[in-house]
């Protein structure tokens, strides 16, 4: 299944929010969260957020969803509102809901204004790129809906597949460097930073981001692209212009990196790599598997 184009920059977008400011709240804001009076028709504003309420079991409850909801594929029934972060305040009220679950990042401010201020209760589900953060968002989910056993069971699930996820690459005495690419235009890569789901998943996956010294997306120019050093380069599948490996691999500066003289490029589902939802563990073994292969052990 592929992502929508502007999922990949929106998710790019997110990312420019730090990861260590987002995470400090993850916690709390599962503690603090709020529980939803009438639960018959809630709008899921965001795919993880979309895809918990279905791992959950409580799907019925669904009467919209946002572009980038995406999975499972009986998501794709429900009304759509359109993107996450390019949402009308009309639009998602036209479905007449009775609560809206929403992941924080969610936009435009004005529009999330208006429908913070509305007569329908409106919950905002933390986002954070780390272990804790899946869980804060279950749980949060699972409050909202008046199913809290449920969700500490499925957290309780997801918490011991991503420990163990994570465990396969503990022992790694090197670290595989990882440039991601979202985007190549004009000759420049568009590449993660710090504090973005990218930058999260490849440190679940026991890699080192090559990028450092900024927070978000940046691109980088080829001097910073061959000092990264990086090992492999990542990009994520999305519809509409994309980048070609062919492309990538003969960028004079990745051509003078280790992953291009390697060749080394993975490709993977941008919602499945990046959504920090209740598949994140099987992400991060995909990932951690085309990184150090046999290394690796299940």
């Amino acid at each position: 299944m592929k992502v929508l184009h502007g999922l990949a920059l929106g998710l790019a977008l997110a990312g420019a929010l730090g990861l260590s400011a987002l995470a400090a709240d993850t916690a709390s804001a599962a503690d603090d969260a709020e529980a939803f009076a009438d639960t018959s028709r809630i709008a899921a504003i965001g795919g993880s957020v979309t895809e918990i309420v279905f791992a959950l079991g409580e799907e019925s409850h669904l009467v919209a969803r946002d572009a980038t909801s995406l999975y499972p594929e009986a998501a794709l029934k429900l009304p759509d509102l359109g993107y996450m972060r390019q949402l009308s305040p009309e639009g998602v009220l036209s479905v007449n809901p009775t609560g809206i679950l929403a992941l924080q990042g969610s936009g435009p401010p004005q529009a999330i204004q208006v429908l913070k201020t509305a007569s329908v209760p409106y919950i905002e589900v933390p986002e954070s790129f780390d272990r804790e953060g899946v869980l804060a968002r279950i749980r949060v989910i699972g409050k909202a809906l008046g199913v809290e056993a449920k969700a500490e069971t499925l957290a309780a699930e997801v918490d011991a597949k991503l420990k163990a996820a994570e465990g396969r690459t503990a022992g790694m005495a090197e670290r595989k460097r990882v440039l991601f690419a979202l985007s190549l235009a004009g000759g420049r890569v568009l590449a993660s930073g710090s504090g973005t789901a990218a930058d999260g998943m490849i440190r679940l996956a026991g890699g080192v981001n090559a990028v450092e010294g900024y927070q978000g997306y940046k691109q980088l120019s080829d001097e910073a692209i061959v000092s990264a050093r990086p090992d492999v380069v990542l990009v994520v599948d999305h519809a509409g212009p994309g980048i070609f490996d062919s492309d990538l691999l003969a960028h004079p500066a990745i051509a003078q990196t280790p992953a291009g003289a390697a060749r080394r490029l993975v490709r993977m589902d941008g919602s499945y790599l990046l959504g920090f939802g209740p598949r994140t563990a099987d992400a991060v073994n995909d990932l951690a598997a085309a990184l150090y292969g046999d290394q690796a052990s299940r």
